[in-house]
């Protein structure tokens, strides 16, 4: 039996070594550098922290305004139109801030028997807003209604633009602080040790809700004698901020 291959089959023959080889060669060099060591893989943690203010509601938010109704249009926009006035010229003597009308309205007045409609007058407003300190809102409310008011639509109690600024950098700050804390519990259990601090995010501090004080009942015959009490409160401004720790 030959033990040599034929002359024509030696050049395909060591052509497809080389092939193959080359091929074994770009493998390995690709498996090398696809898996890097776990010394050169990045760690980090992901902390997030919330931080909050609490801040005192010194600002009274009112609406308030005149309702009438009567028998003709002429007669109930007349009525509206000098109560108003009288309401709108305390206000400003009291040097309220923000004054301004929300709403005017006139409408008919309409009752519905046995599926017949009928016109019984008309019905004339105009609200008015304004903010003031809120110690003064209670007196302020009782003298409007003495002046002409007929009506309290709603009085919220907030903090003032400057404090609640303030208390947002704060909250920011105290988030900040117990997403830190977290980390430096969280790695020193682990025994790790934390190099820098490689991302962050705030993620938005709430707009405080106002408080809310309003009363219908204030305009009760049992309560014009007294002073309506208007009692100031608290807000509370939420921060959240999220690290990514390198380690």
């Amino acid at each position: 039996m030959n033990r040599f291959l034929p002359c024509s089959a030696k050049p395909n023959f060591w052509n497809r070594v080389k092939i193959v080889s080359l091929a074994l060669g770009i493998l390995s060099l690709s498996a090398c550098q696809s898996a890097p060591t776990l010394e050169k893989l990045p760690r980090s943690l992901t902390v997030s922290g919330k931080g909050d203010v609490s801040i005192p509601t010194t600002i009274a938010q009112a609406r308030l305004g005149v309702e009438v109704q009567g028998k003709t249009s002429q007669e109930v926009q007349q009525q509206v139109a000098q109560r108003s006035s009288a309401v709108v010229k305390l206000l400003k003597s009291r040097q309220v801030e923000e004054l301004k009308t929300t709403g005017i309205t006139l409408a008919p007045n309409y009752s519905f028997k046995d599926g017949k409609q009928t016109l019984n007058g008309y019905i004339g407003t105009n609200i008015v807003s304004f903010r003031t300190g809120h110690e003064k809102a209670g007196t302020l409310l009782d003298d409007a209604i003495k002046a002409g008011a007929t009506r309290i639509d709603g009085v919220n109690l907030v903090a003032a633009d400057e404090a609640i600024a303030q208390a947002q950098q704060e909250a920011i700050k105290k988030a900040s602080e117990d997403a830190q804390k977290q980390a430096a519990a969280a790695l020193g259990a682990l025994a790790l040790n934390q190099r820098e601090i490689v991302s962050i995010q705030i993620n938005g501090v709430n707009p405080p809700q106002p408080v809310i004080a309003s009363e219908q009942a204030l305009l009760s015959p049992r309560n014009q004698a007294a002073d309506t009490p208007v009692v100031g409160g608290e807000q509370k401004i939420i921060s959240s901020v999220t690290l990514q720790i390198r380690y």
